[in-house]
């Protein structure tokens, strides 16, 4: 039998050496190595029922930290409050009382959750609009000054957008604008106005779906191109599909003015070729021609 084998066979007095120097103080690496046991098994048995010293038990002020963060959220503290009351981490809370129930929010915290979220948006909303009217303004102030030629132009691309136009198909050589937008509207009677179209060559219809209210649309078409309701021409009422869903709707829809100038085979001629050739300008600044000033986007 080797020394090894004789020193673990008398399992008894090694318990008693192991234990004697435990309770001196001793660790488990310092009685390990003083015995020369290198089996954690038998070490384990060696020291049975014997407490480890004072001085090798960790810490325990994480304990009595997550003790409190438990009692806390049992009160129905949130992550965030008891975070403030403990200065620990969130992470560490996050561990220590996953297994307890959320705490329920009242009424009263929900609604004023609510309310805070509503003004900090509105403020939101505020910010961004004082700074999108800021931005009109400015834009404003730099096109309110308008030649005969800015006008010019700007009438040209408006009824090639918005006017109706001849096909090879179906000839119309005929100067017909229809528009829902007031604003756009004015700027149409200035260009022709500009162009000397003498306004009782004008005639004028309301085209408006037939759910809406037709004749507060014509008073109000008929006061901003300067006429009486009378002379406007027979209102188109445009059928109502159920199965379309308009947003279009309310007060503020009054459909759109329909301008017609009689006799205006010629001028619409004119308006194709005016057309042409701003394209064709347009077209040499795009193949490297002249450019002068540009306009700051």
């Amino acid at each position: 039998m080797t020394e090894t084998t004789s020193k673990y066979a008398d399992f008894d007095g090694l318990r008693a050496r192991a234990v004697a120097l435990r309770r001196e103080g001793l660790s488990r690496r310092q009685i390990r190595d003083r015995l020369h046991v290198d089996n954690n098994d038998l070490l384990n048995r060696l020291l049975r029922g014997e407490p480890a010293p004072e001085w090798t038990k960790r810490p325990r002020a994480k304990d009595d930290v997550r003790a409190k963060a438990r009692e806390l959220r049992l009160q129905g503290m949130t992550y965030d409050q008891i975070q403030v009351e403990l200065g620990c981490s969130k992470s560490s809370i996050s561990l220590w009382v996953r297994d307890l129930p959320r705490p329920e929010r009242s009424r009263d915290a929900i609604e004023q959750a609510r309310l805070a979220g509503r003004m900090r948006w509105e403020h939101e909303l505020e910010v961004r609009d004082a700074e999108r009217q800021r931005t009109k303004a400015a834009a404003r102030r730099e096109t309110t000054a308008m030649s005969d030629q800015e006008l010019f132009y700007t009438g040209v691309a408006l009824y090639w957008a918005e006017g109706g136009k001849d096909k090879a198909y179906d000839r119309r050589e005929s100067v017909t604008f229809i528009n829902s937008d007031p604003g756009v509207v004015a700027v149409y009677l200035a260009w022709l106005d500009l162009l000397d179209v003498e306004r009782d060559r004008l005639s004028y219809r309301v085209m408006i779906h037939e759910t809406a209210d037709a004749g507060a649309a014509e008073l109000y078409w008929a006061d901003l191109v300067g006429i009486d309701v009378s002379a406007l021409r027979k209102t188109t009422l445009k059928r109502h599909s159920p199965k379309t869903v308009r947003k279009n709707v309310g007060e503020a829809y009054r459909g759109c003015l329909v301008i017609r100038v009689a006799k205006g085979a010629t001028l619409y001629r004119r308006i194709e070729g005016w057309w042409s050739g701003i394209v064709e300008g347009a077209t040499s600044r795009l193949d490297g021609g002249d450019r002068p000033g540009r306009v700051e986007a």
